[in-house]
């Protein structure tokens, strides 16, 4: 059969749908007429967005799930095969955050966020793989961030679960090709995004963190996800900065050290001016109905990027980055 299917024969399953990107993603699959299995730890949040969806007259199915859980991973997959018959697309966007030095994270921090984060990213994509090794078909997409390529301090955590979600992927999707299967796997690597996931994150840092500017709004992620659903793609950046972080990065990484640490860019960049309110969702979800945005619109900018290179032709997706890439090399030379 002809895949990726049209987005109105799909079912998507996403984690972290109760609130920020996932949530946003649930609302543009299931207006596009794809079946959306939803899940999160925070079932209210979730049931929420299901009636939200269905009030628009789409199809959503609610899944309470605890990412660290391989059971209940498990328990997710076979559920949106019992209801459905089958799981076309994947989505691992289920995350958490601490905002610290290394020094001040304590180990049990540490092994939690890498749970969730990546183990969590890993446990998703086995229990989709089996699946869509069965029905012969899929696409798994999983997100890293632009910190899977450039480290920032305060968030070692975060990092180093990101790039092992970028090196577990890579390793996934050579898999899937060794063997030839019809199966897509996708990395996003998002600069900031204005979600709730900064005020739902562990700070040490005694303010509310922020997301390094610039930063962009849901929306756009949601838009390229969406789309990479039907256009399989092996790298998502979203956002100039994402782009551009990246391939500074690749050219000196040297530079980009002084860079962070110029006027301590990296660290006052991740602070707002505002007490952090001593609640998070590390260890266990926030009691609310959940959200899209978060309180960083003032920061935003349009992401002009994805839509101009991401979404285009492949021939579009290497020119436009190459010259630009051997632009900036040429001014580093210079």
């Amino acid at each position: 059969m002809p895949y990726p299917k049209p987005l109105r024969e799909q079912v998507v399953v996403i984690t972290g749908a109760s609130s920020g990107m996932g949530r946003e993603m649930a609302h543009k699959f299931a207006a596009q007429g794809a079946a959306v299995v939803l899940a999160a730890r925070n079932e209210g949040a979730l049931e929420m967005v299901a009636l939200e969806i269905r009030q628009n007259g789409g199809t959503a199915h609610v899944v309470p799930t605890d990412v660290t859980s391989w059971d209940q991973v498990e328990m997710l997959a076979q559920e949106a095969i019992t209801v459905f018959g089958r799981i076309d697309t994947w989505i691992n966007d289920a995350a958490v955050a601490i905002y610290a030095t290394v020094e001040e994270t304590d180990p049990e921090e540490f092994h939690q966020l890498l749970h969730v984060n990546l183990l969590g990213t890993i446990y998703g994509s086995k229990a989709a793989l089996a699946r869509m090794k069965a029905q012969g078909y899929g696409t798994i997409i999983n997100f890293g961030s632009v910190l899977s390529e450039r480290a920032v301090p305060l968030q070692a955590a975060y990092v180093a679960s990101k790039h092992g979600v970028k090196g577990f992927t890579e390793a996934l999707r050579l898999e899937v090709m060794r063997e030839k299967l019809p199966i897509h796997v996708t990395l996003v690597l998002p600069a900031g995004v204005n979600t709730p996931f900064f005020e739902h994150a562990r700070s040490k840092i005694e303010v509310k963190p922020q997301p390094l500017p610039p930063v962009y709004q849901p929306e756009a992620i949601a838009d390229t996800v969406v789309y990479a659903a039907q256009h399989p793609r092996r790298d998502l950046h979203v956002g100039g900065a994402s782009w551009m972080f990246t391939v500074l990065q690749r050219i000196s990484p040297a530079l980009m050290d002084r860079f962070m640490l110029l006027g301590d860019l990296g660290a006052r960049g991740q602070k707002t001016k505002e007490p952090d309110e001593g609640r998070d969702n590390l260890f266990k979800p926030i009691s609310e109905p959940g959200r899209v945005h978060g309180e960083f619109a003032h920061l935003t900018k349009p992401s002009l990027y994805a839509r101009l290179v991401e979404m285009q032709p492949a021939w579009t997706r290497l020119v436009l980055p190459t010259v630009l890439a051997a632009g900036l090399f040429l001014l580093r030379r210079r």
